[in-house]
C-alpha cells in the first residue's frame, strides 16, 4: 500500500464514505502477506516511495505470477525484473494487460501512472550488447515516474559516438553507463560531465573480462569524480539510485 493510496483511505473513513470494519478489511494484509513461499510487503510502498519489486530469478512463473496478482489487489503498480518468456507467459495469462520488456526482461503493470519528473535520467551503453542491462534500467525508471532518455553503442572505440550526446549528457540530471569489456565508458563520460553518473559493470566480455570483473574493478578505479558504481549486471539498482537523486533535484520526496 502506498502513500497515496492509504491517504485515500484515511479520508474515506473521515468522511464517513467507508466504515472502520470495511477499513479494517482492506488493511487486513498489511503490512505483509504470507503466501507460504513468500512474505509479500505491502508497507514498502508507504517506507520506501514504492511498491515491492518482484526479482523472478529462482522463482517458478506460477509463483510469480500469484506474487503479482496479490500486488495488484493490494493496489500497487507491479514491476518485475529477470522474467523469463515462460515466466511472462504466466502473468499475462493471468494479468492480460500485462506488458513485458522481452529485452530488459522486465515485466511492468501499472495501475495508476506514476508522477512523472521534470528532469530525465539519461541511460548509455558502451555497446549493443549493454542494451539488455541498461534495458531493465529503462523500464525500472518509468515504473518508478522518472523521465527517461537513451544513448546506446556509444563506446570508447570511437570516441565520436560519445560527443555526439554532448547536449542530452549535460542536459540531464543523471547518468547511468553501462559498459562491459573494459568498462573505460564510466571514466570518459564521468570527466565530460557535472552530473552525478550511476555505473554499471556488464558481464559482456571475453574470458579475462571474468563475468564482468574487468569492468567493475575499473569503475571502481575511475579517475572521474562523481562516478558510483553499482554490482554487475544490476540495471535495476542503478536506475533506483539514479530516480532517487533525480526526485531531490524536484524538490519534493515520495
Amino acid at each position: 500500500m502506498e502513500r497515496e493510496e492509504l491517504t485515500r483511505l484515511l479520508q474515506q473513513v473521515r468522511r464517513g464514505s467507508l466504515g472502520v470494519a470495511g477499513a479494517l478489511e482492506r488493511l487486513r494484509n498489511w503490512p505483509t502477506e504470507e503466501l507460504g513461499f513468500v512474505a509479500i510487503d505491502h508497507h514498502r510502498g508507504l517506507r520506501q516511495g514504492q511498491a515491492e519489486v518482484v526479482f523472478c530469478q529462482g522463482k517458478r512463473p506460477a509463483q510469480v505470477a500469484a506474487i503479482v496478482g496479490r500486488l495488484l489487489a493490494a493496489g500497487a503498480n507491479v514491476l518485475a525484473t529477470r522474467a523469463t518468456p515462460e515466466t511472462w507467459a504466466a502473468v499475462r495469462a493471468a494479468v492480460p494487460r500485462a506488458r513485458y520488456n522481452e529485452a530488459g526482461r522486465v515485466i511492468t503493470v501499472s495501475q495508476r501512472p506514476p508522477a512523472r519528473t521534470r528532469g530525465f535520467v539519461l541511460v548509455m551503453t558502451a555497446g549493443t550488447a549493454d542494451i539488455p542491462v541498461a534495458e531493465e534500467a529503462v523500464e525500472t525508471l518509468r515504473a518508478l515516474g522518472s523521465g527517461v532518455r537513451t544513448a546506446y553503442d556509444a563506446g570508447v572505440a570511437g570516441l565520436h559516438r560519445i560527443l555526439r550526446h554532448r547536449d542530452a549528457m549535460r542536459r540531464a540530471r543523471v547518468l547511468i553507463v553501462v559498459a562491459g569489456m573494459e568498462g573505460a565508458l564510466a571514466s570518459v563520460i564521468g570527466g565530460l560531465v557535472d552530473r552525478p553518473l550511476v555505473a554499471v559493470p556488464t558481464s559482456v566480455g571475453y574470458g579475462a573480462g571474468a563475468g564482468g570483473i574487468a569492468p567493475l574493478l575499473t569503475m571502481l578505479n575511475s579517475c572521474a569524480a562523481g562516478v558510483g558504481v553499482v554490482n554487475i549486471d544490476n540495471g535495476f539498482g542503478a536506475a533506483v539510485l539514479a530516480h532517487r537523486i533525480n526526485l531531490l533535484g524536484e524538490g519534493r520526496r515520495r
